[in-house]
């Protein structure tokens, strides 16, 4: 499965091919089952985890019980609560795994150690970043700018797979709709 996570690395940056194997032998393969949190509030988020094959979720529970979902991780995306993983303080989300999820993990030693032998790596990691970064301010403007009919609209118009894919009450969890809501723009859509 490494093949994977060498393929996207590939995708932004060059490695010899002795390096390419090396690098990867600072990360370690995961294997979620449906429903298993890697992360749960409360503790220190050890490791960013890129996903192989499956789906991620971030999430929130906040003082009413209610989940709320503040990100995804499909396939080739990485996922990790930053703050925790740098700081080494507890993490105010959970990670959990919404269908058998299949990871590559790096701790923030390994990380460390990685980017100190191979520093071209920094710029992949930087790459990295600065699409989530451009990803999250645009999620931003859609929560400010639209309305609700309008955010799911775009979002299932660039993410149909994904939107298919996702259960309803996630979907809406993330996009800060109720499952009826949900539903009912749904369904005034079909009509």
């Amino acid at each position: 499965m490494p093949e994977i996570l060498k393929t996207h690395i590939a995708r932004f940056i060059s490695l010899k091919g002795e390096d390419s194997s090396q690098v990867l032998s600072f990360f370690q393969s995961i294997h979620l089952k449906k429903k298993q949190n890697i992360l749960s509030e409360g503790q220190v988020c050890k490791q960013h985890y890129f996903v192989e094959k499956g789906l991620l979720r971030m999430f929130y529970i906040n003082d009413k019980g209610v989940e709320h979902t503040i990100q995804f991780a499909l396939e080739n995306w990485w996922l990790t609560d930053l703050m925790s993983y740098q700081d080494r303080r507890p993490s105010g989300f959970y990670i959990q795994a919404v269908e058998a999820t299949e990871l590559m993990a790096i701790n923030l030693e390994d990380q460390e150690k990685l980017l100190e032998q191979y520093p071209v790596m920094e710029k992949y990691f930087r790459i990295i970043f600065q699409k989530a970064y451009a990803a999250n301010q645009l999620r931003i403007k859609y929560i400010h700018d639209l309305s609700s009919a309008e955010m799911y609209d775009r979002f299932a118009g660039q993410n149909p797979a994904f939107v298919q894919r996702v259960p309803q009450y996630l979907l809406a969890s993330f996009l800060g709709f109720t499952p009826e809501y949900l539903s009912e723009l749904r369904r005034k859509k079909l009509s």
